[in-house]
């Protein structure tokens, strides 16, 4: 405020001087970027070799009145001589504000490099190897970044961005005609497509979905929502003063982790337990309150079993263990904290004897270098479109500056989506340990959906580790055996 005060008092005393000499201040346009590039490489996948061309391009965004306002880059793999015939999926990470590069170098692209597990650091190798659990042998792929993510950028003033970029509605529309600009300039309008999104991406895939089948005019052979964020008010405790469902949702996957901890989580049936008693007795008593003292101690015992927390502690919580105190207490005898992408996923508190935890999350910190380095190797070194420019893997501008949109759109649009095709394929994807978009959310939501006329029409599956459970190699394997069966029918 002093320096307002004092700019303030500068410009009164001055104003007749400089009125004369001063000229309005030019915008500076940013360079241009590089044209697209295309370069040929290999890798073995699903134990056979695979030549696949990588294009680094982009798609440009207009405005209602052709004005060019932002630049979408975009990392398509796309395997020569196919024809138009031949699948093509369009990949999303969420945040917001997050990069394709998640998705691209540790789960679906033909290159991974090996984050999100227990002992990942940042100093690890940056170098990306052959992946064989992609999905490039039967679908080409396009990895999208959003404004603001990666190398793609705004050509607008700070408050138009936020107006025409950062809101779900402006998402949806924007990356929806990057998608239609992607097919119309590559000539594959007519082949199968398909949509992946992890995150807040499974939040934008069933509206991206449900807009270009209505709006745009393309159909959607299959989504995949890989730990989609789709119904925010279920997870978040500290907004709900009556709901019980923050404290449902994340009781399975608390659950999950002990079990693992424990060497007893062999697949999701060993859930059925706790997911029955979650739906039942679990919910009752949380609704009693304290108005059932006998209901306290029936949570208390319970909770503490499932999780593996003191139940002194359970008690003085009342049974209600949200998602910060569960990571912060079940490592806390190790001096360590749990990554609320996977609650197993450790690493030490820097401030131990702080009532709050005061470091960033486990895994978030140690994935930005090496997924970073080597996006940036793959884009400007090894394709070779080289840019001046920084990469924004995980942008915190473009997070906080986010008009959010805590409604249930995404589940209302993708119930329209299913109701409009009966053909297109649909499959939730999720880690059991994962508490930043806990499973059981995802399966209250698809109990509580219509039929559509057959037992399963949106298929969850779920995989050991957590919100990343593809840096597993296991989970990769089974998720890629998973999809090759929707891409398939």
């Amino acid at each position: 405020m002093r320096h307002l005060l004092l700019a303030a008092l500068f410009f009164a005393i001055s104003a007749p001087a400089i009125a004369a000499e001063e000229k309005p201040a030019e915008k500076i346009e940013p360079a241009p970027l590089p044209a697209d590039k295309t370069v040929r490489q290999s890798a073995v996948i699903g134990g056979k070799a695979v030549a696949y061309d990588v294009t680094v391009g982009t798609i440009p965004v207009e405005n209602a009145k052709g004005k060019k306002i932002g630049e979408v880059v975009y990392t398509a793999y796309t395997v020569p001589n196919r024809g138009a015939g031949r699948a093509v999926t369009f990949a999303f990470n969420g945040g917001p504000g997050a990069a394709s590069a998640f998705l691209n170098l540790g789960a679906i692209g033909p290159k991974r490099v090996q984050f999100g597990a227990q002992g990942d650091a940042p100093s690890d190798s940056a170098v990306a190897r052959d992946n064989p659990n992609s999905w490039l042998d039967f679908t080409d792929l396009v990895f999208i970044d959003p404004i603001g993510t990666g190398f793609s950028r705004t050509l607008e003033e700070e408050a138009d961005t936020k107006r025409d970029f950062y809101t779900a509605k402006t998402d949806i529309e924007y990356l929806s005609r990057v998608i239609f600009d992607w097919l119309n300039k590559n000539g594959r309008m007519t082949s199968r497509h398909y949509l992946v999104g992890e995150s807040y991406g499974g939040y934008r895939v069933p509206r991206v979905a449900y807009y270009l089948q209505s709006r745009l005019g393309v159909g959607l052979n299959g989504i995949t929502m890989v730990s989609p964020y789709l119904n925010p008010q279920a997870v978040d405790s500290d907004d709900n003063a009556l709901s019980p469902l923050p404290y449902m949702v994340s009781l399975p996957s608390m659950a999950a982790a002990n079990l693992e901890r424990q060497g007893k989580l062999s697949n999701a049936a060993a859930l059925a337990e706790v997911e029955a008693y979650d739906r039942g007795e679990f919910a009752t008593d949380l609704f009693r309150g304290r108005s059932d003292p006998q209901a306290i101690e029936r949570l208390t015992a319970k909770v503490s079993a499932y999780t593996g927390l003191d139940p002194v502690l359970v008690r003085r919580s009342e049974g209600r263990i949200d998602i910060r105190t569960y990571l912060r207490e079940i490592h806390r005898r190790e001096g360590k904290i749990g990554s609320v992408y996977d609650s197993n996923v450790t690493a030490y508190d820097p401030f131990p004897g702080s009532a709050d935890q005061k470091s960033n999350d486990p895994i978030l910190d140690a994935i930005i270098a090496p997924t970073t380095s080597a996006a940036v190797d793959l884009m400007t070194n090894q394709v070779g479109w080289k840019v001046n420019a920084r990469y924004n893997l995980l942008s915190y501008d473009v997070n906080s500056a986010w008009d959010r949109d805590n409604s249930d759109s995404p589940v209302a649009d993708l119930r329209k989506a299913i109701a409009n095709d009966p053909k297109m394929q649909v499959v939730i994807a999720h880690g059991m340990d994962d508490l930043s978009c806990p499973y059981f959310a995802s399966r209250l939501i698809i109990d509580q959906m219509p039929s559509f006329g057959v037992t399963q029409r949106v298929n969850l599956n779920l995989y050991a580790g957590g919100h990343m459970f593809y840096s597993r190699g296991e989970s990769a394997q089974e998720f890629r055996r998973d999809a090759m069966a929707m891409y398939s029918k």
